[in-house]
């Protein structure tokens, strides 16, 4: 029986790039659907995508508000990719729902590297999700810190009654602290976890752990749950 190809959704408005990169996945054995701009992006999006790729600077809607969006429907990993590298820029992707985001230019290996990383980390995100009902009759696999209750099996963060919304990044970012209370992580240690490869050198981490803070509600100046040791890197205590 053969293996159902992933899916990709790519997104971008100029015809070139749509081209190169739906030839270029699909000789890696992914199926591809294109769009044109944001809008037609959020027409094509359903739950038979394995991940988003979206351009940043797209008529119509914007990559970033098409990701926000998606965001809200769906929990495949998206990639953004823009002409822009300035971290207040990332942090907009990372706030619209991103799980990573890619600057232009970049090598087709690079490309192609981010995208099977991102489908590894994602492959069993959204099988947590489909939890039969004799599965959730079983006692939950949790964590539990403050009012924070991390769920393994379903992947879901609770703050008191409220469901909190995480990429997949944040949530194993998350998980990474919450299992290993008091031990510090550099960058280094984060990215070796959850990205399996060296820190880039960039301000990738430190988006996120803006984004979580603000989904958690916490103060960056008092944080309560994420703490900084400083010169080190981050912890929960």
């Amino acid at each position: 029986m053969e293996k159902e190809k992933l899916k990709i959704l790519v997104a971008d408005d100029e015809k070139e790039i749509r081209d190169v990169l739906s030839m270029l996945l699909t000789a890696e054995g992914f199926e591809v659907i294109a769009a044109a701009d944001g809008k037609e992006a959020l027409d094509l999006a359903d739950e038979s995508v394995d991940l988003y790729i979206l351009d940043v600077n797209m008529p119509l809607i914007s990559g970033f508000a098409a990701g926000s969006e998606i965001r809200k429907q769906f929990y495949a990993p998206i990639m953004f990719l823009t002409a822009y590298s300035a971290e207040s820029d990332k942090l907009m992707g990372f706030s619209a729902g991103a799980d990573d985001y890619l600057v232009k230019p970049f090598s087709n290996t690079e490309l192609l590297i981010r995208v099977k990383a991102l489908l590894r980390r994602a492959r069993d995100y959204s099988h947590a999700w489909q939890t039969t009902a004799a599965e959730a009759a079983v006692p939950k696999n949790e964590i539990h810190y403050k009012d924070l209750i991390l769920d393994l099996d379903t992947q879901s963060i609770r703050k008191g009654d409220e469901v909190i919304v995480l990429t997949y990044t944040e949530y194993k970012m998350l998980e990474l602290f919450l299992s290993h209370p008091k031990k510090i992580y550099s960058l280094d240690n984060i990215y070796q976890s959850i990205w399996e490869e060296d820190a880039v050198g960039d301000s990738t981490i430190m988006v996120h752990i803006k984004n979580l803070r603000r989904k958690l509600n916490d103060n960056s100046r008092n944080p309560q749950y994420i703490k900084t040791a400083w010169g080190k890197g981050y912890y929960v205590d």
